[in-house]
């Protein structure tokens, strides 16, 4: 098989919770060290930082990834979901893992994928792993796919574990209530290993101080008027994330990482070109100006709505689908009533039906129409939209996934 057509059996023949939800999900560690022992421990062979979090991860990853490389350290990232193309999860030094050694990879497990039958991120984790192996990095920075505890990237004992802000988020996998959630994220704490917690809500804060006690963990935690790094990240919410970033760095010097002002500055200010990072409050057109953003759960969509609040424009227009397992009240309930929405539905198996989406959405005072596509949606957003007007395009990780390939 070629690159594309070894894709294809990933996506086709894996169960991958990105597209089907549920059915994807493994709730044990079981197949990850499995596949891990089949290729002699990876994991085991660089260092490591493992980050959990309901929201920022990607981009506390991503900045740390972009901060280590700059500083002279070949810099592994693990990273999901992918945007426009697989190899966006895997990078060294932000390049793109090989197509080669994916086509190869793929190949060479493919006994152990027939006997154990494991999920599409169970075999990415252990990609990624083998791959950064192989290229001996200094250090790979993993975000977590989902939870912590369970998670395939569990199986690292890592240089320091971090926690970014804790919401509600897949309650059917991790808990019903925000402590329960934290107890899952926690799972990543290690014995005698630093945890660096940021912003959050006080009684989660407790929840993962009480967690790295019992494990002898010493334990950072970040608040509002921590100091944070210059980034050039867009977004009010990334402050909080480079106050965490910016804590780690100080961890690390703690445990004789060389990572000198000069060259954090330097990689805290060029993550984007660094790391290819993208869907982070990106403006992708002007005149009218379009927005893009991955927030997609209740915390995340808050903070899209407060940036908005901020943004200048005559009239707004918001292209907007969800996946169908999501809250979608609670997330309506926070939605601007004053725009003008082009309801759709992203091309996954969870895409949410756009005419059901809509009908909801009436509840709450939020008026709009129909599409089919994510592409016919902005299509039509751009055709409404005057010169002046703002057009904001979200809802999912998959919306945003579509409108960036549209666009490029």
């Amino acid at each position: 098989m070629n690159y594309e057509e070894t894709v294809a059996y990933l996506f086709s023949q894996l169960p991958m919770f990105q597209r089907v939800g549920a059915a994807a999900y493994k709730a044990d560690l079981s197949n990850t060290i499995a596949l891990c022992k089949s290729l002699d421990n990876p994991h085991q062979k660089f260092k490591s930082i493992h980050v959990a979090g309901t929201n920022g991860k990607g981009s506390v990853s991503s900045a740390l990834a972009s901060i280590f490389h700059t500083c002279g350290y070949k810099t592994g990232l693990f990273t999901s979901p992918h945007l426009l193309d697989y190899r966006e999860r895997i990078k060294i030094d932000g390049q793109m893992i090989e197509e080669s050694f994916v086509v190869d990879f793929v190949e060479r497990i493919k006994r152990d994928m027939a006997e154990l039958k494991p999920s599409f991120f169970e075999i990415s984790c252990a990609m990624a792993f083998a791959y950064f192996a192989q290229n001996k990095v200094d250090i790979a920075i993993l975000e977590v796919g989902m939870g912590g505890r369970l998670d395939s990237t569990n199986v690292v004992e890592p240089e320091c574990a971090i926690i970014t802000s804790i919401s509600k988020d897949h309650e059917k996998f991790l808990g019903d209530t925000i402590e329960k959630i934290a107890r899952e994220k926690g799972g990543i704490i290690k014995a005698n290993t630093p945890v660096v917690v940021g912003e959050n809500d006080l009684k989660v804060v407790e929840e993962l101080r009480v967690m790295a006690l019992e494990k002898d963990a010493p334990f950072y935690d970040i608040y509002t008027k921590s100091p944070f790094l210059q980034t050039d990240l867009t977004g009010s919410y990334q402050r909080e994330n480079m106050r965490t970033v910016n804590k780690v760095v100080d961890v690390m010097r703690q445990k004789g990482w060389k990572l000198d002002n000069h060259c954090v500055e330097k990689g805290a200010i060029n993550v984007r070109k660094n790391t290819g990072l993208r869907g982070r409050w990106e403006t992708i057109g002007e005149r009218p100006r379009i927005i893009t953003d991955v927030g997609h759960n209740e915390a995340g969509v808050q903070q899209v709505v407060d940036h908005l609040r901020k943004e200048s424009y005559v009239r707004l227009h918001i292209v907007w689908g969800m996946v169908d397992d999501k809250d979608a009240k609670n997330i309506l309930m926070l939605l601007p009533t004053s725009a003008t929405y082009y309801w759709c539905k992203p091309n996954v198996p969870r895409g949410k039906d756009s005419r059901e989406l809509s009908n909801e959405a009436l509840k709450f005072s939020l008026e709009g129409r129909v599409y089919e596509s994510v592409k016919s949606a902005l299509s039509a957003a751009k055709e409404e939209a005057m010169l002046n007007d703002l057009i904001f395009v979200g809802g999912s990780t998959f919306v945003v996934a579509e409108v960036l390939d549209y666009v490029r």
